[in-house]
C-alpha cells in the first residue's frame, strides 16, 4: 500500500493530457523545425554526407511513411468491422514510435539535403511537413479520447478521426510528391 505522501503528489504532466499540452508541444516542435531549416542555411555537407542523408532520408520515409499507412489500414480495418476499436488503438499505439522516428528522420536528413528555401515547392514542403507535425501531435490526444470512449463512438471522434487520417494522408502523399518533383528539377 502507499503512503498518504505518495497519493497526494501530483501526476507529471503529460503531452496528450489537454489542448494546451499538445499546443505546447506543437510550438516547441515547430521552433524546432524553423531552428533546423536556419541551421541548413548555414551548414554545407560534402558529396559523402549527402548521399549519406539522401539514403537516410529515403530510409524514414519507408519507416514513417509505412508505419502511417499501416495505421489508417487497422483504422479502415475497424470501420469496415473486420476488428475492434480496441484492437486498433493497440495497433496504432505501438506505431507511435516508428512514425514519428521517420518523420524525425526525414526531417533532420532533409535538412542535411540542402533544402532550396526560395523555392515554392520547397515552403510547401515544409509547410506540409509543419502540418504533418501538428496533426501527428493531435492526434495522440485524439488516441487518449478514443481509450476512454464508449461504445458506439460519438460522431464527433469518429469525424475528428477522420480528418486526422486525411490531413495526415494528404500531407504525407503531398511532401512525397514535392520531393519527387523538386529531384527531377
Amino acid at each position: 500500500m502507499s503512503s498518504p505522501a505518495a497519493r497526494l503528489s501530483p501526476r507529471p504532466i503529460r503531452l496528450y493530457d489537454s489542448w494546451w499540452t499538445v499546443a505546447a508541444g506543437a510550438l516547441i516542435a515547430l521552433l524546432a523545425l524553423a531552428a533546423g531549416v536556419w541551421c541548413s542555411l548555414h551548414m554545407q555537407a560534402d558529396e559523402t554526407m549527402h548521399t549519406v542523408a539522401l539514403f537516410a532520408h529515403l530510409a524514414s520515409l519507408v519507416l514513417g511513411f509505412g508505419a502511417v499507412l499501416s495505421a489508417d489500414y487497422y483504422g479502415l480495418l475497424w470501420a469496415t468491422g473486420r476488428c475492434t476499436l480496441t484492437e486498433v488503438l493497440g495497433a496504432t499505439s505501438r506505431l507511435h514510435v516508428p512514425i514519428w522516428a521517420g518523420l524525425g528522420g526525414l526531417v533532420f536528413s532533409g535538412l542535411m539535403l540542402h533544402p532550396d528555401v526560395t523555392s515554392p515547392l520547397t515552403l510547401t514542403k515544409l509547410a506540409l511537413v509543419a502540418v504533418l507535425t501538428v496533426n501527428g501531435l493531435q492526434a495522440g490526444l485524439l488516441g487518449r479520447r478514443l481509450e476512454a470512449a464508449t461504445d458506439p463512438v460519438s460522431p464527433r471522434l469518429l469525424l475528428w478521426g477522420g480528418v486526422t487520417a486525411l490531413v495526415s494522408q494528404a500531407c504525407w502523399w503531398g511532401s512525397v510528391v514535392i520531393g519527387f518533383l523538386n529531384t527531377n528539377t
